[in-house]
């Protein structure tokens, strides 16, 4: 599904050089629930980021479905953005001035489908939000703008779900009915990939990659940081 080959990203400022990620090489399999853990400043965001297509290794390759992105055109790329990944970040990034519904629907909308309404409608539900459809954020508890989230996410269908600190705003009963939510959504055989500083959270998920100064460990190292 997803396979990095000695991925290295590296930013400058100014004359400095900051390696933030250093021949990273990993495989993740259709339908898998991965974790990325690492301290801040690890790389897990450039990582993300990458995965994604955001952004593009300095060196080494990403794959998609055995498809190399650096062959794709800008076209491609786009298309495998919409229909192929859902993002969801730490801080909702909802549009304030919409509400729950018009939220959801807005992916469907650029992605041209037609019948939006319904299908975000029917998603909402499914998170357990049929009754705040027409609520703005501003109205909304930080788990029910998270629930919403996910919902925009998984809006197109994606293969793979990216969730950027997805329970880092949350208190803790909410932050386990988000997990629970990615549970549900990882049996019906979508690919789920967060990057958590939770511990807690980290414990239920089935493998963990951990990054520590842009490299990923294994073996013994890894071991050490559980």
């Amino acid at each position: 599904m997803l396979t990095g080959e000695n991925i290295s990203k590296i930013y400058r400022r100014g004359r400095e050089e900051v390696k933030a990620l250093q021949e990273v090489s990993f495989s993740i399999n259709s339908g898998e629930m991965v974790g990325i853990m690492g301290p801040s400043g690890s790389g897990k965001t450039s990582l993300m980021n990458i995965l994604g297509l955001l952004d593009t290794p300095d060196r080494g390759r990403l794959s998609i479905n055995n498809c190399y992105v650096d062959e794709m055109s800008e076209r491609e790329k786009l298309q495998t953005r919409r229909e192929v990944v859902g993002f969801i970040y730490q801080d909702f990034l909802l549009v304030k001035s919409m509400t729950a519904l018009q939220n959801v629907m807005l992916p469907l909308y650029f992605a041209g489908k037609d019948i939006f309404r319904k299908r975000a409608s029917d998603l909402l539900e499914r998170v357990g939000l049929g009754q705040r459809l027409h609520h703005l954020p501003s109205q909304l508890s930080g788990g029910e703008m998270q629930r919403v989230a996910i919902a925009r996410a998984i809006a197109n269908d994606p293969e793979v779900v990216l969730a950027d600190e997805p329970t880092g705003n949350l208190d803790s009963v909410s932050s386990e009915g988000i997990l629970n939510l990615f549970h549900e959504i990882n049996k019906e055989g979508k690919t789920i990939i967060i990057v958590t500083h939770n511990i807690e959270l980290a414990k239920e998920l089935p493998r963990i990659l951990h990054l520590r100064d842009g490299k990923l460990l294994t073996g013994d190292e890894a071991l050490a940081t559980q």
